[in-house]
C-alpha cells in the first residue's frame, strides 16, 4: 500500500485591514497552488480561529478574474476597453506621465495614493519612499482610525492597553462599537472563553442588533452617535452609588472632583432621553460594571466612523478609570496595541528624503481634491497624475460621485496596481497586475494583539502579477531616484534592517519563530506605573487643540471640523449630521461579515453568503413609508441617491437604517454604490471620515405603467 504524502503547510499572517492580523497556516499543494487556510493554534491570540472569508482564501488567490497582465485603456474612461501591454512599456508610460505632470505643474501635481489593502510594512508603505524622493504630494491618512485613536490618546496618552488575551480572565466583557463576530472574530474567542470558564457576562453596545449583539447577555441598542451620553450616565451612577473607586481616582486621574460635579446632571434619565435606552437598561449596566472589578472594555472602530467619535471614545474610555477596573487582571480597556511595536520604518518610507514644504492632501477628501476644490488642494496645483495601490477609492471613499467625477477627468492620468478589476481600476488609464500576500515577503504587526509576524512568499504569482515593491523600485529607476537611500534593496533586506533598527533580533530569528510577542508587562499595560502624561494621570480634561495623537494632521492642515465645540469633560455633543424634515433617518454603512472593506466582494463564496445589497428598515418605518419587505427603495440626500432592496427587520431601531458591506458599485441599480450618500466633512478635532453618520430620506420605488405603455398593452 502506498503511504499518503504528508500535507505541507506554510506559516504566514493575514495581510488585511483587520486588527486581528491572524497567524495563518496555509496548505501548499504545489509551487503555485494553495488549499486550506487555517488559524495558527500555537499563536495565543489567533488560537486556531480565523474568519470564514480568509479560510476560503484559495477562492480569492485562484479566482479566474484576477488581472494577469498589464492593461492599457483604449476607449473612453470607464468603458472597460483595454489592450495588453508589456511591463516595460507600462512602466515607461507611468514615468513619462509623471514627468510630464511635474514639468507642467511641479512635482506636487503627482499624488501617490494608497491605504490598507495590505497591512504589510514593506508592500504598503514603500510607496512613500518614492513620494519623498520625488517631492510628490503627501497623503494625510484620515479615512480609518483618527476619531477613535484621537479620543483614546486624549485620555490615556498612549495607543496601548490591556493585553487583549486578558478578556479570558474577565468577569464582564463589554464589547462596545464593534461587530466582533463579523470583523474581529478573535475577540469573541477570548470573550466566550471567559463566559465558559468564569461565567463572565458579555455586554454589547451598538446601534443595531448585529451578530455580536445576538450573543450578548446584556444588549444595548443605542441611537447612533449617543455613546458618550451612556458613558456619562455610567460614571454618574458610580459617583452616586459609591461604586466609583475613589482611591484609584485620587492616585491616577487628573480631576475626579471636577468630573463628578460635571456629571451631577447627567444621570440615567438624561441619558435615556438621548440614547433611546430605558433607564432600567442604563441602571443595570452601571450596576454590573460598578460591582464587577474585572470588567474589560473592548472598544472598537465604530467610534471612528461618526462625527462624535473622538468625544465618544474618550467618554467610554473614562468609565474604567472611574471604576478602577485598570487595577485588576481581566479589567481595564483595550482598543489598539499599535503603540507598542515601535518599528523604525524610516528606510522603508524614505523619511529622510521628505521635504517639509510639500503640501498635504486629505485621502478622505479625494473627491474634492480631484474636482479642483482650492481648499482641498491647499491652494496648490491640480493633481494630474496618480499611482493607486492597496485601495479602491471609487468604491470606499465618501462623496462617491465627486470621486468618480475626478477620476474620470481626461487630463488626469491614473495608474492602478490591483489584483482585480475594481471600480477604481475600471476608471484607470493603466492597470497593473498585483501579487497577493502569499506571493511575496512582508512583515505585519497586530493592532488587536501584541505580535509581530513574518509573512514569507509561499507560492509563485500567476501570470505577470508583480509586487508593490517591484513597481516602486522600477519607477524609481525610470524617474532617476534609485540611487537614494532605501532603494535597491529586497523586501527581506528592508525587513531585516527595520527589525534591527527597532531593537529586534533580525529577520532570521523572526522567520524561525514565525511571530514575536511584544506585549508589555502587566503594570505597564494597565498603566499602574502611571499614564504617559507629565503628571502620570489619566486625563478627564483633554486638550483637544494641542494633545498629541498617533495620526495628528500636519500643522499645514491644522485642526479639523468644529473643534471648538468639543467639551471640557466627557459629555454628549451634537456634532453628528442632524436629521430633519427632509432627511428624517440616520444611515450607518456597517461592515458585512463576508466582505472586508471592498475586498472579498469579488469572491463567489462571499457574494453568495451576503446575497445582494439591502437596506435594513424597522417595520414601523416601513409601514409609515409604504415599503414592503424585499421591495425596491430609493434613498438619498444632498450628495446623491441610489436604489436597493429593503429588508424589514427589528434588528434596527426605528429611525435608523443600516446597509452592510461595501458592495461593488456595479452591484447597485445604476452603478453607484452606498458611498454616494456619505460625507467627506472632516471629523473634529484631527480629521476622519464619518461613514456611519449620514442623514437621509427614503421612499419606495413604485412600479407603474406609463400612458404610452398602457395604449400599447390595450392594442394587444
Amino acid at each position: 500500500m502506498n503511504k499518503p504524502l504528508d500535507t505541507a503547510f506554510g506559516h504566514t499572517a493575514c495581510p488585511h485591514d483587520c486588527p486581528s492580523s491572524c497567524a495563518l497556516e496555509v496548505e501548499l499543494l504545489d509551487e503555485r497552488t494553495i488549499g486550506r487556510v487555517r488559524g495558527s493554534a500555537v499563536n495565543s491570540y489567533t488560537a486556531g480561529v480565523i474568519c470564514a472569508k480568509v479560510a476560503r482564501y484559495a477562492e480569492r488567490v485562484h479566482h479566474p478574474d484576477r488581472i494577469l497582465t498589464p492593461l492599457q485603456r483604449v476607449g473612453a474612461k470607464g468603458a472597460s476597453e483595454w489592450r495588453p501591454i508589456s511591463w516595460d512599456d507600462a512602466l515607461d508610460l507611468v514615468a513619462e506621465k509623471f514627468l510630464e505632470a511635474e514639468l507642467r505643474h511641479g512635482a506636487e501635481a503627482v499624488w501617490p495614493y494608497y491605504y490598507a489593502g495590505t497591512m504589510g510594512q514593506v508592500q504598503r508603505d514603500g510607496i512613500n519612499r518614492l513620494r519623498h524622493a520625488k517631492g510628490y504630494s503627501n497623503q494625510f491618512d484620515s479615512i480609518c482610525t483618527n476619531p477613535a485613536w484621537t479620543g483614546w490618546f486624549a485620555g490615556a496618552g498612549a495607543m496601548t492597553g490591556v493585553d487583549p488575551r486578558e478578556m479570558a480572565k474577565s468577569d464582564c466583557v463589554v464589547i462596545w462599537g464593534t461587530n466582533a463576530v463579523a470583523t474581529q472574530v478573535n475577540v469573541m474567542t477570548h470573550a466566550v472563553r471567559a463566559r465558559k470558564e468564569r461565567g463572565a457576562r458579555i455586554v454589547v453596545v451598538d446601534i443595531y442588533d448585529n451578530a455580536t449583539m445576538q450573543q450578548a447577555d446584556l444588549a444595548l441598542k443605542l441611537k447612533p452617535g449617543t455613546d458618550a451620553a451612556l458613558a456619562c450616565a455610567l460614571m454618574h451612577v458610580g459617583f452616586r452609588d459609591g461604586t466609583a473607586d475613589r482611591a484609584y481616582l485620587a492616585d491616577y486621574t487628573d480631576d475626579p472632583a471636577g468630573l463628578e460635579a460635571h456629571l451631577s446632571t447627567r444621570g440615567p434619565d438624561w441619558a435615556a432621553s438621548i440614547t433611546g435606552l430605558s433607564v432600567a437598561e442604563i441602571e443595570a449596566f452601571a450596576a454590573l460594571v460598578g460591582h464587577t472589578p474585572k470588567t474589560f472594555f473592548r472598544l472598537g472602530y465604530g467610534f471612528t466612523r461618526q462625527r462624535n467619535g473622538a468625544v465618544a471614545m474618550h467618554a467610554a474610555l473614562s468609565v474604567p478609570a472611574v471604576f478602577g477596573h485598570w487595577r485588576h487582571e481581566g479589567g481595564g480597556a483595550f482598543h489598539s496595541n499599535s503603540g507598542i511595536f515601535k518599528l523604525d520604518k524610516r528606510e522603508i518610507t524614505g523619511a529622510a528624503l521628505a521635504d517639509p514644504s510639500v503640501r498635504w492632501l486629505d485621502q478622505s477628501r479625494i473627491g474634492a481634491v480631484l474636482t479642483g476644490d482650492a481648499g482641498a488642494l491647499s491652494n496648490g496645483p491640480p493633481v494630474t497624475a496618480m499611482l493607486v495601490q492597496n485601495t479602491n477609492p471609487a468604491n470606499v471613499c465618501p462623496e462617491q460621485r465627486r470621486v468618480v467625477e475626478g477620476l474620470s477627468r481626461d487630463d488626469l492620468f491614473v495608474c492602478v496596481h490591483e489584483q482585480f478589476m475594481t471600480d477604481t481600476a475600471k476608471l484607470a488609464d493603466l492597470v497593473l497586475p498585483a501579487a497577493t500576500f502569499l506571493e511575496y515577503d512582508d512583515i505585519y504587526r497586530g493592532g488587536g494583539h501584541s505580535h509581530v509576524l513574518f509573512g514569507p512568499k509561499l507560492i509563485e504569482p500567476p501570470g505577470e502579477a508583480r509586487t508593490n515593491h517591484f513597481v516602486i523600485e522600477a519607477l524609481a529607476r525610470r524617474l532617476g531616484v534609485s540611487d537614494r537611500p532605501g532603494f535597491g534593496l529586497t523586501e527581506r533586506q528592508l525587513i531585516d534592517n527595520m527589525l534591527r533598527a527597532s531593537g529586534y533580533e533580525g529577520l532570521f530569528a523572526l522567520e524561525s519563530e514565525h511571530f514575536a510577542d511584544r506585549q508589555p508587562d502587566f503594570d505597564t499595560a494597565h498603566f499602574l506605573n502611571g499614564f504617559p502624561w507629565p503628571r502620570g494621570r489619566y486625563r478627564f480634561r483633554p486638550d483637544w487643540a494641542e494633545s498629541p495623537a498617533p495620526n495628528k494632521p500636519p500643522a499645514a492642515l491644522g485642526l479639523q471640523g468644529p473643534a471648538e465645540a468639543l467639551p471640557t469633560f466627557p459629555d454628549h455633543v451634537e456634532l453628528c449630521e442632524a436629521v430633519d424634515g427632509a432627511h428624517p433617518y440616520k444611515l450607518a454603512t456597517a461592515p458585512a461579515r463576508n466582505f472586508l472593506n471592498s475586498s472579498f466582494a469579488e469572491t463567489p463564496g462571499s457574494r453568495r453568503r451576503e446575497g445582494r445589497p439591502e437596506l435594513m428598515i424597522h417595520p414601523e418605518d416601513a409601514a409609515a413609508l409604504g415599503v414592503e419587505d424585499g421591495g425596491l427603495v430609493e434613498i438619498g440626500n444632498r450628495r446623491g441617491d441610489l436604489r436597493l432592496h429593503a429588508r424589514l427587520t427589528e434588528v434596527v431601531r426605528p429611525g435608523t437604517l443600516v446597509h452592510e458591506g461595501l458592495w461593488p458599485n456595479t452591484a447597485f441599480e445604476g452603478g453607484e454604490g452606498i458611498n454616494v450618500l456619505t460625507s467627506a466633512d472632516p471629523v473634529a478635532p484631527y480629521g476622519g471620515a464619518a461613514l456611519h453618520d449620514t442623514a437621509v430620506w427614503v421612499r419606495p420605488v413604485r412600479s407603474y405603467v406609463g400612458a404610452d405603455d398602457a395604449l400599447a398593452l390595450e392594442a394587444l
